[in-house]
C-alpha cells in the first residue's frame, strides 16, 4: 500500500457526504495536500480535532487516485485550540492561513510550512499582540514569496531614504520624483514599525502607538491582498484593536 508520512499545518476543510471531510493541508516535505479524513465528523472523533484548521500534526496518508486517505495523525502543536479561545488571535490565525493557501503551489514551500508554524504557535501563547503577530507574518510571507517590500531606499530607483510615499504596486516606498500623484505618505513611526514588523524587531514593534499600528496594518492589508491578486475573506473579521 502506497503511503507516506509528513508533518503538516491544516489550512483549511470541506465537508464530504456525511461524516467525512476534505483536509487541505501545507506539508513540511510534500507540499500542498488534499486528502480525504474518513469518519471526522462524527462528534466523539479524536482523530477529527487533530485535524481542524490552524493545528499540526504528524500524518500518515494513502496515496489515492485523486485524493490521498489521511490513515493516522498525531499532534504536533494543538494551536487552533487554543487560537479559538480568543477573537482576536482566532481572526488573526484565519487569515494567516488563507494566506499561506493562497501563497503556496501545490510543490509548497519549507519556509512557508515553517513560518507559519511559528507564527500559529506565537499566537496560541500570546506572545505579542495578535495584530501584530499577524502582520508580520504577512510581510514575512511575502517575502519569502519574492514580493519583499522596501520600507526606507525608493523600491524603484534605490534613491537612499528614508521615504514616505507607499505605493503597493512599484513595491514599497518611493521617491517623489517617480511617485503618482495622489499617492498616500506614511508617517514615520509606522514605517519605523513597517521595518521592524519585517524584521522581527518585536521590542521596537509593540513600542509603537496605536495610530502607527492601524496605518501599518492597512498598508500590510493592500500590499498583500495587490500580490495576491485577490482579496483575503477573513481579513474583513479581524480585530485591530488586539
Amino acid at each position: 500500500m502506497p503511503t507516506y508520512r509528513d508533518e503538516a499545518v491544516v489550512l483549511r476543510t470541506h465537508k464530504l457526504g456525511e461524516a467525512d471531510r476534505i483536509v487541505t493541508m501545507l506539508s513540511k516535505q510534500h507540499g500542498k495536500i488534499r486528502a480525504v479524513a474518513k469518519g471526522v465528523r462524527r462528534t466523539a472523533s479524536r482523530f477529527g480535532a487533530r485535524l481542524e484548521p490552524m493545528m499540526v500534526a504528524d500524518i500518515q496518508c494513502y496515496i489515492g487516485r485523486s485524493l490521498d486517505i489521511v490513515q493516522q495523525a498525531e499532534s504536533l502543536g494543538s494551536y487552533g485550540a487554543d487560537i479559538s479561545d480568543d477573537y482576536a488571535s482566532y481572526t488573526a490565525g484565519s487569515v494567516m492561513v488563507e494566506t499561506a493557501d493562497k501563497i503556496t503551489d501545490d510543490d509548497g514551500s519549507l519556509q512557508q510550512y515553517l513560518l507559519l508554524v511559528g507564527a500559529l504557535r506565537s499566537l496560541s501563547r500570546r506572545e505579542h499582540p495578535a495584530t501584530l503577530t499577524l502582520d508580520s507574518y504577512l510581510l514575512r510571507s511575502l517575502s519569502i514569496a519574492g514580493w519583499a517590500p522596501s520600507f526606507v531606499d525608493c523600491a524603484v530607483t534605490g534613491a537612499p531614504g528614508p521615504h514616505t510615499v507607499f505605493v503597493p504596486q512599484l513595491g514599497g516606498v518611493v521617491a517623489d520624483a517617480v511617485a503618482p500623484p495622489g499617492a498616500p505618505r506614511l508617517d514615520l513611526d509606522t514605517l519605523a514599525l513597517l521595518g521592524a514588523l519585517l524584521e522581527g524587531r518585536w521590542s521596537d514593534a509593540e513600542a509603537a502607538e496605536d495610530r502607527a499600528r492601524n496605518q501599518a496594518s492597512g498598508v500590510v492589508a493592500a500590499y498583500t491582498q495587490f500580490h495576491l491578486e485577490r482579496s483575503l475573506r477573513s481579513l474583513q473579521h479581524v480585530d485591530r484593536t488586539a
